[in-house]
């Protein structure tokens, strides 16, 4: 008889209970955070705030439905380019890739083979596509990369205001914070950050058919691209709600999954 604990956090588990509560369809979920600069309204764990709050109510949520279970989340990711701001702690490229390849190879002794990137940090996303073929191919996994919300230089949607390109410390992850962390926002100092140099063209944008080299100090010392300036609680608690919806629907085919 399988017997489901409590808490569905895979740290609480003890050594004998992995054969007992796993099976081949449980989906593992590895919340990926930033410590980075977020400009001077919000902090330097804006993108571990969330993806750790989205990664909990997920698991909360449809944990029992799904099969889901919780790893601690990653603080620290590729924040390289917010390498400028003293506060913004990363690893490069390569170090990172060896330790997802480490985390896969331990994954990868469980009963289970599915392991979701819950990415809150839209600069990892390039990097764990890459780390998904990696450990399909080197340790047998089923990996998925998912976000609270589709970056929008991914194709994720973005604000009237900001053009497509809300992508650091705009409309939307405010107003998460506003909802999650009110007293770690600081919204007199928010302000209108958008490049608008690219803002009339078609291909070479956030968002447009060729991507580009950055760093987050490209086009402001401020360091943040976005309009921050209409956020709101309200509209976080939305948007926050959304996403959890949304991956729900998603872990269910995650769990589903099969080639």
């Amino acid at each position: 008889m399988t017997i489901v604990p409590a808490s569905r956090r895979l740290a609480d588990l003890r050594a004998p209970d992995i054969e007992s509560v796993l099976d081949e369809r449980s989906v593992i979920i590895q919340p990926v955070g930033a410590i980075e600069q977020h400009g001077p309204h919000l902090p330097f764990n804006t993108d571990l705030v969330i993806a750790d709050a989205v990664a909990e109510a997920l698991v909360d949520r449809f944990g029992d439905e799904h099969d889901l279970w919780l790893l601690p989340p990653m603080p620290y990711s590729k924040s390289n380019e917010h390498a400028w701001s003293a506060g913004s702690v990363w690893f490069g490229p390569d170090t990172m890739l060896k330790m997802l390849d480490d985390l896969g190879r331990s994954i990868a002794s469980l009963p289970t083979n599915r392991l979701v990137f819950l990415n809150g940090h839209g600069g990892n996303s390039s990097l764990l596509n890459v780390a998904c073929r990696e450990l399909r191919l080197h340790h047998g996994l089923r990996t998925f990369l998912a976000h609270p919300a589709v970056p929008p230089d991914q194709g994720g949607a973005s604000s009237e205001t900001e053009h497509g390109m809300g992508i650091h410390g705009g409309l939307r992850e405010t107003s998460i914070m506003l909802h999650l962390r009110p007293d770690l926002v600081d919204m007199s100092v928010a302000e209108r950050r958008i490049p608008e140099e690219l803002i009339d063209n078609e291909h070479v944008r956030f968002g447009g058919t060729v991507s580009f080299g950055w760093m987050s100090n490209d086009w402001s010392d401020d360091g943040y691209i976005g309009d921050p300036t209409g956020a709101s609680a309200d509209q976080g608690a939305a948007d926050f709600d959304a996403a959890v919806t949304q991956l729900g629907a998603a872990m269910a085919e995650v769990r589903a999954f099969a080639t």
